[in-house]
This record gives C-alpha cells, structure tokens and sequence, in this order.
C-alpha cells in the first residue's frame, strides 16, 4: 500500500518547507539526475514523505533554505529496509531510537565555503537533535566516496555491509552511534558547528 504522502498545501502555506522541496529538486532531479517523482515540476517529494517523516533545515533570511536532511523512522518503511536491504551483511539496525538519514541537502546556490560550513551546520544539528531527543543512532545510504567523507568527521560510523553497485553507482549502507561524547568527537576534527535549525513535519514548523 502506498503511503499518505504531504498534501499539497504544505508547500503552499509554509515558505521554508517549500524553499526545502525545491532545493531537493535542484539537487536530486537536475544536478544529480535522479529518477524520483516530482510534484507540479518544482518540488521533490517521494514516497517516504509521509507525517511520520522529520525535516531538519537550515535557513537563511526569509526562510530561503540552506540545507536539510529528513529523518526517517526505521520501525516503518524506510528506504534502507525498502529498497536497499542487500547493503547491510546482517539484520538491518532498527527500533523506537534508530532513525534513517535521507535526502541531506545542501543548497546548490551556496558558495564553496558556504556549502562546507552549511554541511558541518546540518551534521551537528543531527547530533544535537538526537542528544536532545533520545536517538542512539543513525542509518543511511550513501555513494562510497560520501561514505568516508561521513566516516571522517569523528563520530562512530561503521559500513553495513561491502560496497555493491546499485544502478552503475557504488553504494554502502552506513550506521552512525550518537551519545554525550559525540559533539567532542566532530570538535576535534573541525566539524561541530553549532547553529539554530528549525525541526518540521507534516503539519509544518515546530
């Protein structure tokens, strides 16, 4: 069955929610070439974007969006227990705790060292979103050369399982450990980088 996506509306009453699918639809569907359904040519909203999805977005003046990522449950349907399960060696990390690590976007019209100071932004506030509400770790899916970009920034991050190609692309599934110590760990190497994000769902900003 087909989940209840977003209804339309949300892109239409909430600017930074809006701003958000179409940086999605700038990077996934035109820079990136992604095969993955967009609504009314502009927004990139698939079939994971249902209520029980969580955004965390960075935005600038007037809600212009930044970056983001949306966090998914992992004791429902997620994209690493839908449609890569063969990435991870053994049973797929799941539960109340778990949550899954989509569609991390940094806005394509940002500067290089914007970028870089946008990524260390929304990498910490996944952190801190996590310390503050109870998450223990991390899952994702990510082309192999983004894998050890991750695995570099100083948390506990480890592959599910080897590298397969997936489409003409490598890919590795990913599981992240987050606790007290973790803001210390990116600290030390030049990731943590404390800024306010804005935490929204189905029914907009919170």
């Amino acid at each position: 069955m087909r989940p209840h996506l977003l209804p339309p509306n949300v892109t239409r009453s909430d600017p930074v929610l809006k701003s958000m699918f179409e940086a999605r639809k700038r990077v996934f569907v035109d820079l990136l070439k992604w095969d993955v359904p967009v609504l009314g040519k502009r927004y990139e909203i698939d079939q994971f974007d249902t209520p029980d999805a969580t955004y965390l977005i960075l935005a600038a003046a007037r809600g212009k969006h930044r970056a983001s990522a949306r966090l998914l449950r992992t004791d429902g349907a997620h994209i690493l227990g839908e449609l890569f399960p063969r990435l991870c060696k053994g049973q797929i990390p799941s539960g109340a705790t778990t949550r899954e690590i989509t569609r991390f976007c940094i806005d394509p019209e940002l500067s290089r060292a914007e970028r870089r100071e946008a990524r260390n932004q929304l990498v910490t506030a996944l952190v801190e979103h996590a310390i503050c509400t109870g998450i223990t770790d991390y899952t994702a899916v990510a082309s192999v050369g983004w894998f050890r970009q991750i695995a570099a920034f100083g948390w506990e991050c480890q592959a599910l399982g080897p590298q397969r190609n997936v489409g003409g692309e490598l890919l590795v599934a990913l599981h992240i450990s987050v606790d007290e110590e973790t803001p210390a760990k990116l600290a030390a190497n030049g990731i943590y980088c404390p800024s306010a994000f804005r935490l929204a769902g189905a029914g907009g900003l919170q």
